[in-house]
């Protein structure tokens, strides 16, 4: 919880998304780099002015996502992004690279000086759309400690939404955040099943009545729902509801985010 803390200026901070538009080599890619850039950039402004906690950069745009491992031509214009966020906004910021380059995160959060990564597949092995995902918290902290990048969080997926859990059918939601506390995750972030869908509300109340330990809701968090979630949770990343009627291709609103902050500001 202390790194938690030393990285949120608010008790429970709201963590908005930025997709980044698809990047170098990937198939929908399209834009000159400086374009990309430039929406990040536009898209984080309207963050910043509309009272956003924290910022957090993906690469959703990248279908379909390659398993564990991106090349330089992506990591290296997310680290740019990266940083020029984290200049021009001076808020708390992350980043995801799908699917499971939680490597490549790090060493992006670490060269670009911002301050989590979420990573998927940190304990248990899962079914996702790419393919199997293995466990990689032992070889991700031990590479966190070899760049001396310990002052980054890793916030890590449990269940993660768009896979199978068959495999871990056996093991509770509650035990798998165990032992994802248990390997040194800095948190957990619990979903829907898929992008955009709530996460339950019952495994959240159980999460938070046995574990003193971070808890972020990753997905399905909306103006109507956040007062019920913002009492079992120690923070919320939104992204589809930020956009324009809500789907996660369309635009950034403004008004969509102010006034969800309007409401989260007054408790």
């Amino acid at each position: 919880m202390q790194k938690f803390k030393s990285i949120f200026k608010t008790e429970k901070p709201i963590i908005g998304m930025i997709h980044v538009m698809a990047l170098p080599g990937t198939p929908k890619h399209k834009l000159e780099s400086s374009q990309i850039i430039d929406q990040a950039l536009k898209e984080a402004k309207i963050y910043k002015d509309a009272g956003i906690d924290s910022i957090m950069i993906e690469n959703m745009h990248d279908v379909p996502y390659i398993k564990g491992g991106v090349g330089h031509e992506v990591s290296s214009l997310m680290c740019l992004i990266a940083y020029l966020i984290k200049q021009e906004t001076k808020l708390p910021v992350g980043i995801q690279i799908l699917a499971g380059a939680n490597k490549e995160a790090l060493a992006v959060a670490k060269a670009s000086s911002i301050d989590f990564i979420r990573a998927e597949g940190f304990v248990f092995a899962h079914t996702a759309d790419e393919g199997i995902i293995e466990a990689q918290a032992g070889g991700l902290l031990r590479y966190r400690k070899q760049i001396n990048a310990e002052d980054i969080a890793i916030f890590t997926d449990i269940k993660k939404k768009h896979s199978s859990h068959a495999i871990t059918q056996d093991v509770s939601l509650l035990d798998t955040a165990k032992a994802a506390r248990f390997f040194l995750s800095d948190g957990v972030i619990v979903t829907g099943s898929h992008t955009g869908e709530a996460a339950s509300v019952e495994e959240l109340k159980e999460l938070k009545r046995f574990l003193d330990f971070p808890i972020l809701v990753g997905s399905g968090i909306t103006k109507d729902n956040v007062s019920t979630y913002f009492p079992i949770c120690n923070a919320m990343i939104v992204g589809s509801y930020f956009k324009e009627h809500g789907y996660w291709e369309n635009e950034l609103c403004y008004e969509r985010v102010a006034s969800f902050m309007e409401l989260v500001n007054k408790g």
